[in-house]
C-alpha cells in the first residue's frame, strides 16, 4: 500500500493527541505488579500498548508480541518473576533485535530464561520464579528499556536491587520516567551518582490517568514549523510532563515554533527562526532525530546531531533509513561514529517522484509525510506502520486539510 500526500494552503484544527505510549506501557506493567483492582485510564490506543494489555489480560502462556520492542523487553522481566513456564517472540525483525543484556542481567539477578533459537535474541523461554536480586552494573549507553525493565521489577526481588551504570548514561529522562511513575504506585528509590537502589517493599494500588504523547506532538510542531500559514492546537499536553519529549518545545522554539500552554494542552504559534545552523544533542531524545531531519533539511537549516547510538537497534537502523530517504529527496546527510548526523547544506538531484520507504518504523511514516508541505506531493510506502504508536495520524492529517489518495 502507498498513500500520497497533498498539502493544503493552511493547517488548521484541534488534535485530539494519542496518549503516551512510553508512559501506558510502564504503568500497565507496575499496575499488574501492584494487582490493583483499578483500571488505568486513557491508556494509548496503539500496537505496542494493545500487545502488553493482551499480554496482560491473556490466561495463555505463549506471546506473540509482534514488533513491539517495548513489550519485549517489559514483559520479559515481567515474567521473570511471574511463577510459571512462558514463550515470547516477535516479528522477523524482532527476533533479530538484541536482548541478551537484559538476559543476562535478569539470569545474574535469580532469573532462568533460555535462548529458542538464535543465542541473544528472541524468542525466550522464561522459567518464572522469585528473583534474588542483588547487586548488578550495567553499561549505562544501552536503551533505557533495558534498565527500566529491571526497575520496575526491583522492588520484588527478595534482595531488591542496587543497580551501577557504567560510563556515560544515556536517555536519562525515560530512566527518571521510571522512577517517578514506581513513585506514584508508593515505590521509594535512591539514584546517586551512577547507583540507582530500590529496596524490596509493596506497591500500593491507586487510579491513574495518562498524558498524551510529546512524541507525537513532534509531527505537529512539524507541521508548523514546514507551514506558512497555521493554527494548531494539541490537546492533552502538560507543562510539566513526565515525558523527556517534552524537551522539543526548547528546539522548535529555535525554528521559530512557539508553545502557549492552554487548558486543554498547547497552541502553536509562529515566532523567528533564531539558529541558523541547528546544533542538538538528542542522548536523551533519540525518537525525535527523524523529525529534526527532515524538518530542518526542508527548512534549509544545517545541523548537527549527536546522542544518536540508539539509532541503529530502533525498529529498523534509522541512521541509514534517513540517509537512504532523504538522498531521495535531494538532501545528502552524512553520519559518523553510529551517533552523529550532520547536514551541511549538501544536495543531489531529487527523484522525480520519490516514493518513501517506512522500514516497519512507524516514525519513518510520520516524520516524511509533512515534507508534502515544501512538496507537490510525497507518497508514503506501508503507511500502516503508524499503528504502531499512533494509529489516527493518516486521519489526523485528513481533518485539518491534507490530501491522502
Amino acid at each position: 500500500m502507498r498513500y500520497q500526500i497533498n498539502a493544503p494552503q493552511k493547517v488548521t484544527g484541534e488534535i485530539k493527541l494519542p496518549a503516551s505510549k512510553s508512559i501506558s506501557n510502564r504503568v500497565l506493567i507496575i499496575n499488574a505488579l501492584s494487582y490493583s483492582d483499578h483500571a488505568v485510564s486513557n491508556v494509548a490506543d496503539c500496537d505496542d500498548t494493545n500487545v502488553m494489555l493482551k499480554a496482560l489480560e491473556s490466561d495463555d502462556c505463549n506471546f506473540d508480541i509482534g514488533a513491539a520492542g517495548t513489550s519485549m523487553r517489559f514483559l520479559t522481566a515481567f515474567l521473570s518473576k511471574i511463577v510459571g513456564e512462558w514463550t515470547i517472540t516477535g516479528t522477523e525483525r524482532m527476533k533479530n533485535r538484541p536482548i541478551r543484556i537484559l538476559v543476562d542481567a535478569l539470569n545474574k539477578l535469580g532469573a532462568k530464561i533460555e535462548y529458542m533459537e538464535k543465542d541473544g535474541y528472541p524468542p525466550l523461554r522464561i522459567y518464572g520464579s522469585a528473583l534474588q536480586g542483588g547487586d548488578l552494573s550495567l553499561d549505562g549507553s544501552v536503551s533505557s528499556q533495558y534498565i527500566s525493565a529491571l526497575l520496575m521489577v526491583a522492588p520484588t526481588m527478595e534482595n531488591g536491587l542496587n543497580l551501577t551504570l557504567e560510563g556515560n548514561v544515556i536517555s536519562k529522562p525515560y530512566i527518571n520516567l521510571t522512577l517517578r511513575l514506581l513513585e506514584e504506585f508508593g515505590i521509594k528509590s535512591s539514584w546517586v551518582g551512577n547507583t540507582i537502589k530500590i529496596k524490596p517493599q509493596e506497591f500500593i494500588p491507586k487510579p491513574f490517568t495518562v498524558e498524551s504523547d510529546w512524541s507525537a506532538a513532534s509531527y505537529w510542531y512539524q507541521i508548523a514549523a514546514l507551514s506558512k500559514d497555521f493554527d494548531i492546537e494539541l490537546l492533552g499536553l502538560y507543562k510539566n510532563s513526565y515525558q523527556g519529549d517534552s524537551k522539543l518545545t526548547e528546539v522548535f522554539n529555535k525554528l521559530g515554533i512557539v508553545t502557549k500552554y492552554t487548558d486543554k494542552g498547547v497552541r502553536l504559534l509562529k515566532g523567528e527562526v533564531v539558529t541558523k545552523k541547528l546544533v542538538n544533542n538528542f542522548v536523551d531524545q533519540p525518537d525525535l532525530a527523524q523529525t529534526f531531519v527532515v524538518t530542518c533539511c526542508l527548512m534549509g537549516i544545517p545541523f548537527y546531531f549527536s546522542g544518536l547510538q540508539t539509532l541503529k537497534i530502533k525498529e529498523t537502523d534509522r541512521i541509514l533509513a534517513l540517509k537512504n530517504e532523504m538522498k531521495k529527496l535531494g538532501y545528502l546527510i552524512t553520519d559518523k561514529n553510529d551517533s552523529i548526523l550532520e547536514w551541511n547544506g549538501e544536495r543531489c538531484e531529487p527523484e522525480a517522484e520519490p516514493v518513501i520507504a517506512t522500514y516497519e518504523d512507524h516514525r519513518m511514516a510520520m516524520a516524511f509525510a509533512p515534507a508534502a508541505l515544501k512538496m507537490e506531493h510525497i507518497t508514503i510506502a506501508e503507511p500502516q506502520v503508524v499503528s504502531k504508536s499512533y494509529p489516527q495520524y493518516w486521519e489526523h492529517l485528513v481533518s485539518v486539510g491534507f490530501g491522502i489518495e
